[in-house]
């Protein structure tokens, strides 16, 4: 399972807010990291275990 503690809810609306920080600002994908990691207060190591899960599974908005 991907970050423990985390329900797939809870990891589908964090791979959400990575996608949408990442839209917003292109070509900075580590601040767009960062800050998701803290705004959600999980390591960046789980944030790229849900970021690899979201796009393995195709969650949204990547299905869209």
């Amino acid at each position: 399972m991907a970050a423990k503690g985390l329900t797939v809810q809870q990891r589908k609306s964090i791979f959400r807010a990575l996608v949408d920080a990442q839209d917003a600002e292109p070509g900075n994908v580590t601040g767009s990291k960062k800050r998701v990691a803290a705004e959600y207060h999980i390591s960046r190591e789980q944030l790229d275990l849900i970021e690899k899960e979201g796009v393995d599974k195709d969650w949204p908005p990547l299905d869209s």
